[in-house]
């Protein structure tokens, strides 16, 4: 492709975007840089502190259940509080929680505060996507999702890099590090992105009742695509929990493994861009459908593996469906949520992934020591076969993205105390 036509692509993928929506990504990208801990929690807990892999697998189970807890909290506290509210509280919160575990030392202690971490950084999820679903237009929001996660996966690769050197000159470097950088993320949400919570007429708090967690609950299709999101989530995590188990049982090595898994990172940053330009306006239920068998069947394909260079082929199918499926689920789980609820629902949809991460490890565990790892790719087969069924159902009938009504952010006077509503994500 010319250098023109490719500087054209590039500005036409960037441009019609408010000026506050780069802010919030590039909080994202900064807040992504410095996750150092998630990296390196395994190895700092059993070669620096001594302890088993047992307890590390349990202080991850800890980490992944405070983002459990906190996913419906933090959706209440965004259509509460407010987007800008529950980013601070979230981010400040991630950063103090971050730089008090480098310095604990009891294995008790460790644990309690792993908790509160994975507390904290989770709760800021739901404030994000749906600041993001404010400031954005329609029409623009599935090339917004895609960039903020272009953003997350670029800034992973390069703090999953960073984190080896890191931890071999400072474990609490890394710690210490990661605070930093995420309270910088909170300084950039408080000079920079005011609050983008839709303000509700009288007329329509009296026409549109106030929504609450019942009323997520009780909505059968968002329920519905929250239950398929559970299901691609399991999926897509056995790249880290399932494919390195199954890699090693067959005689590979941690480099192995590394040198296949960063596939993944590689073709996210080439690819996302340029895959979201040819299918942001094509049908989102062909799009979740297909990302959901190629991502079924692209682990399934693992069971077939008996090189590096066919497990790097396995991946490259399972993450081409990883970019198709992150901005079109996400702008649809957007399109299922009122407007004045779009925290709620987004912290429901949070959810999904946050059982996952703590149902994904199990599984491929039970499933490999009990039966093998090529029932574990089947598996992910079948789910991903049910996963597109499912979509194929629930999207049947969904009213064309131009029929829903869209509430505009009004600027909102600031009450006493509090900073001025004005309109500005994972």
């Amino acid at each position: 492709m010319p250098l023109a036509a490719l500087r054209r692509a590039a500005k036409e993928s960037v441009s019609g975007l408010p000026r506050e929506f780069w802010w919030l990504w590039i909080s994202t990208l900064v807040n992504r840089l410095g996750a150092f801990v998630a990296t390196f929690m395994a190895l700092y807990l059993t070669l620096d502190r001594g302890y088993s892999a047992t307890y590390a697998g349990l202080v991850a189970a800890l980490h992944g259940l405070g983002g459990v807890v906190s996913s419906l909290g933090a959706g209440v506290m965004t259509d509460r509080l407010g987007r800008r509210p529950t980013l601070l509280i979230a981010q400040a919160s991630t950063a103090l929680s971050v730089a008090l575990l480098g310095f604990m030392k009891d294995p008790l202690a460790i644990a309690a505060v792993a908790f509160l971490v994975g507390m904290a950084s989770n709760a800021s999820r739901p404030a994000v996507q749906a600041m993001m679903a404010d400031i954005v237009r329609p029409e623009d929001r599935v090339r917004a999702f895609s960039l903020n996660y272009w953003a997350i996966n670029l800034g992973f690769a390069i703090s999953s890099a960073g984190a080896g050197f890191i931890a071999e000159f400072s474990y609490l470097a890394g710690f210490l590090i990661e605070a930093v950088m995420t309270m910088v993320c909170a300084i950039v949400v408080f000079m920079k992105l005011p609050e983008s919570r839709p303000v509700r007429t009288a007329l329509e708090k009296e026409s549109d009742p106030e929504v609450g967690l019942g009323t997520v609950l009780r909505d059968g299709r968002f329920m519905g695509v929250v239950g398929l999101s559970f299901l691609i989530a399991l999926i897509f995590m056995q790249g880290s929990v399932g494919l390195p188990v199954a890699m090693g049982e067959a005689g590979f090595t941690p480099a192995d493994y590394g040198v296949a898994i960063a596939v993944n990172g590689v073709l996210i940053v080439a690819l996302q861009i340029p895959v979201t330009r040819f299918i942001e306006h094509r049908d989102p239920q062909r799009l979740l459908v297909i990302s959901a068998l190629l991502a079924g069947y692209g682990f399934g394909l693992t069971a077939f593996a008996g090189s590096i260079g066919v497990f790097a082929l396995t991946v490259c199918v399972w993450t081409l469906a990883e970019i198709v499926n992150a901005p079109t689920q996400t702008g649809l789980v957007v399109r299922l949520s009122p407007t004045h609820g779009r925290g709620r629902y987004q912290g429901m949809y949070t959810l999904s992934w946050a059982v996952a991460s703590l149902v994904a490890p199990l599984m491929s565990g039970f499933v490999i020591d009990r039966f093998g790892a090529q029932w574990l790719w089947a598996t992910c087969a079948v789910i991903g076969t049910v996963a597109a069924l499912g979509y194929w159902s629930l999207m049947r009938g969904l009213p064309a993205e131009g029929e829903t009504v869209e509430t505009v952010a009004v600027p909102a006077a600031p009450a006493s105390g509090e900073a001025a509503d004005l309109p500005a994500r994972a």
